[in-house]
């Protein structure tokens, strides 16, 4: 593992193994500079596939990635799974393959059942946390893990509160199935208020009964806007005021059996 990944500080069970890459370790070129791992941000075809070679060299174990669309699909994986097939969650049994999610601003959420026989990833940006009726990517993941089983969960980076300015329209989304969550809004510009992603999925995890959550706890250390040498980000950098490119890279965090 490269020294600036992260390695999620949580009590996983036994064979549990998990990881965060950043944007150090890899050999793309600026705007995508160093550990791309995305193949859909204009970077070139062959160091994406090399830092995803080196990504599952340093697992030991084959990284499977999704083609993304803010949804709520989950993707039961084998050691056959393909990439590119379209979920934003998956889950295995099997050891030898990692749950993996992409991210440069959405939360990734990693989860283990206590025995360590299943192990899942998600994909939460706000739409997807958010989903259709209160059925959103964690609700979708843990059916998925059986509801019932004890699980625990750890929260990656993701834009922060201080950096996250949404519209009232997703405020009342999040309110319409639990009132609660509007504390986790704070006024901001006109019609506009800061939304708090991590809270926000925490609060649904605990609706869930799953109470053992670790890493993102908010704070301007996780977020991806605020620490631009160490994440990517996609509204930092992608936008009208960002790096001038118009894109930048993606990292993934990744869980699997060993």
């Amino acid at each position: 593992m490269h020294a600036d990944w992260l390695i999620p500080d949580w009590p996983a069970p036994a064979g549990v193994q998990a990881v965060f890459t950043t944007r150090a370790g890899g050999i793309s070129a600026a705007p995508h500079d160093s550990m791309n791992l995305g193949d859909h941000v204009g970077d070139l075809p062959a160091k994406v596939a090399a830092n995803r070679a080196l990504l599952r060299q340093a697992l030991g174990s084959r990284a499977v990635f999704l083609q993304q669309v803010h949804g709520s699909d989950v993707l039961a994986l084998d050691t056959a799974t393909d990439d590119g097939l379209q979920a934003d969650a998956c889950l295995t049994k099997e050891a030898g393959v990692a749950c993996t999610i992409m991210v440069a601003d959405c939360l990734p959420v990693l989860l283990a059942t206590e025995d360590g026989a299943t192990v899942a990833a998600a994909h939460a940006g706000w739409r997807g946390l958010a989903g259709q009726g209160g059925q959103g990517v964690l609700e979708s993941v843990h059916a998925a893990m059986k509801a019932g089983t004890r699980a625990l969960a750890w929260l990656g980076p993701c834009i922060g509160p201080s950096a996250f300015e949404v519209g009232a329209e997703v405020k009342a989304a999040f309110e319409a199935v639990q009132p609660e969550a509007g504390r986790l809004f704070a006024p901001s510009s006109a019609g506009k208020y800061l939304a708090d992603l991590p809270g926000l999925a925490r609060l649904r995890l605990k609706a869930l009964g799953i109470t053992q959550l670790y890493g993102n706890d908010g704070s301007d250390a996780w977020c991806t806007v605020r620490n631009p040498s160490k994440f990517f980000s996609h509204r930092r950098d992608a936008g009208p005021t960002g790096n001038g490119f118009g894109t930048t890279g993606r990292m993934a965090a990744c869980i699997w059996r060993v």
